[in-house]
């Protein structure tokens, strides 16, 4: 974390202004993601009009300074907005606007306005008039961006680019929770592009960190509900809860939600820091924090479908919209065994007397 954040975290100004803007993102999708909205959106629709209210409040832009036309709070703050995202099981891709804007923004690349896109991987060259081609895919909401941002082999060095909607082929495909997750073609097109400031195993950490906030934020609500269903639940002549059993798994389930925060607030830190540039241990705490909030992920979601039962599983229950997406936000910008490989050959790097200090400091 370089001074200027560290000065920014510890002014209560930033904090309240942190707190501001969840408590303004919670009313908002309390308010507006109503289950027309869910329809719309899982009949394929651009809910449109629920993007324009977050767009009006600038919560896709909460990350960028302020130059760059941002708030100007911490970017940990800003990213916490993703956590009251996967409170609401929002379906939206919030996550790659800001992910997109903060690496445009490092760049000194113009942002677009509307919603962006961040591919998962991609095969993209730059030729020396700056014109793309190739192929990118795991572009979540691809077809509904302005632009999909990709780091392209360009004639000097890797190039951060920001590909056009317009000019995209695009392959319509959905996630495991039926959201669109497209593939994109693009051939000879010119496009915004700069050196990049960084590399694609920090691009893609960074992604992974934001499904990793929005994991954390996706358990604390499922937590919450399933306690509140096995208290209403009766069986026997008594609520389920009472049982002791479904306490001990209920328990879990919450002690699972509690680390996903923890994990997924020092990815937020980490990410922060490695948008101030001084970033070399991006990559060891959000791998930890993807492995940690993958795994919570995969209990959490088995014992609430436990309690719940088959009720769980139907369209008309709630549960599925968070379980669905919580499988898909585990599979984004990978998995554990991914980001175990990377844990493991950092931890391995730091040799028999730095393997402490590299454990503390991830």
């Amino acid at each position: 974390m370089t001074n200027s954040q560290a000065d920014a975290r510890s002014d209560p100004q930033a904090d309240d202004a942190g707190a501001m803007l969840r408590e303004t993102a919670d009313r908002l999708l309390a308010d507006r993601l109503t289950p027309q909205i869910r329809a719309r959106g899982a009949a394929g629709e651009w809910p449109g009009d629920l993007w324009a209210a977050l767009d009006e409040l600038g919560l896709p832009a909460a990350i960028l300074p302020e130059a760059a036309g941002g708030f100007g709070v911490p970017v940990a703050d800003a990213l916490s907005l993703l956590t009251v995202a996967g409170r609401h099981a929002l379906p939206l891709p919030l996550a790659d606007t800001m992910l997109a804007g903060l690496a445009l923004a490092r760049a000194g690349i113009a942002i677009p306005p509307g919603p962006l896109a961040v591919a998962q991987g991609s095969e993209v060259r730059l030729d020396a008039a700056g014109r793309a081609t190739g192929q990118a895919w795991g572009v979540s909401f691809g077809r509904h961006a302005r632009a999909v941002v990709v780091l392209a082999d360009g004639p000097d060095g890797p190039v951060l680019v920001a590909l056009p909607r317009d000019a995209l082929a695009i392959e319509p495909g959905l996630d495991i929770a039926g959201d669109p997750c497209d593939a994109v073609r693009v051939e000879a097109v010119p496009a915004p592009s700069a050196p990049a400031p960084f590399g694609a195993a920090e691009l893609r950490a960074a992604g992974a960190a934001t499904r990793a906030l929005m994991m954390a934020g996706a358990l604390d609500a499922v937590s919450a509900m399933t306690v509140g269903y096995a208290n209403e639940r009766r069986q026997f002549g008594r609520a389920i809860g009472q049982f002791q059993a479904v306490q001990q798994s209920l328990a879990v389930l919450a002690g699972q939600a509690a680390s996903a925060a923890v994990a997924a607030g020092l990815a937020a830190e980490a990410v922060a820091a490695w948008a101030g540039a001084s970033g070399p241990g991006l990559l060891p705490a959000v791998a930890a924090a993807k492995v940690r909030t993958g795994e919570a992920a995969g209990q959490g979601t088995a014992i609430a479908h436990q309690v719940h039962g088959a009720i769980g599983f139907t369209q008309e229950h709630r549960l599925h919209r968070y379980t669905g997406r919580l499988r898909a936000w585990r599979d984004a910008f990978g998995r554990e065994a991914e980001w175990a490989q990377v844990l493991g050959r950092h931890l391995i790097a730091a040799g028999p007397d730095g393997l402490w200090p590299a454990i503390t400091a991830a």
